[in-house]
């Protein structure tokens, strides 16, 4: 298994531990304002130039920092869609290390087999509309979305988050994504950051802001949704 990026430390990645962060490349989604455009895209007609690390790089680097880090997080890209990220994942757990997963929720019977086999620890779930705007982000199957958050509620630690763009997402938009997720489930609204994005076009777009969000929130009578 391969990766395109890599973070060697940090203590905000995975919530209340050190860990290393490792992104896979490709994803299925072709959300406009994605913020990591650099491992979304990989094909022949789309090709990642980017710098790669190789799973004995990533695991030689824990090895030897057994000492220091506690954790891994998974990113992306998509994770899900690698046939090899099972095997990673049990080696990465036969070291000792807890694993966080960052997933679109596309593929929830990947969730689910990775949850049996006692591989992850955390999990970190995009939730970026209402279901019935995710045409927008070049993805139709809301099945799985939904599929993914049940498999979710019922078997692991996690947590759902928001990117907010203001031209996706319309006020009344939040409260229909409370909805489907859940009054006690942990939700993370961030601000869309216009700086890098996969359609260069929305370098120009605006987000709601951290004031504008908190506002939402309070709006929605939710106490276990934040601002990130």
């Amino acid at each position: 298994m391969t990766f395109s990026g890599f973070e060697k430390s940090d203590l905000i990645n995975y919530p209340g531990l050190v860990a290393s962060t490792v992104f896979t490349c490709g994803c299925n989604f072709r959300c406009p304002y994605c913020h990591n455009p650099e491992f979304v895209i990989q094909g022949s007609d789309e090709t990642y130039f980017g710098e790669f690390y190789t799973e004995e790089e990533i695991l030689t680097y824990l090895d030897k920092r057994r000492s220091f880090l506690d954790g891994l997080v998974i990113s992306g890209g998509e994770p899900t869609l690698h046939k090899d990220l099972a095997p990673f994942m049990r080696k990465v757990k036969d070291m000792g290390f807890k694993i966080k997963l960052d997933t679109n929720g596309s593929r929830p019977e990947v969730l689910k087999d990775l949850i049996s086999q006692n591989l992850l620890d955390y999990v970190a779930m995009d939730i970026k509309a209402p279901l019935e705007k995710y045409h927008i982000l070049g993805f139709d199957d809301t099945e799985a979305i939904r599929k993914s958050i049940e498999v979710l509620h019922s078997s692991v630690d996690h947590e759902f988050r928001t990117t907010c763009p203001k031209s996706i997402l319309d006020k009344e938009d939040f409260a229909k994504m409370a909805a489907l997720i859940g009054p006690e489930d942990k939700w993370y609204l961030q601000p869309f950051n216009p700086k890098k994005t996969l359609d260069p076009s929305y370098g120009e777009e605006s987000s709601y802001s951290s004031e504008e969000l908190q506002s939402i929130i309070k709006d929605l009578g939710r106490e276990n949704t934040f601002v990130r």
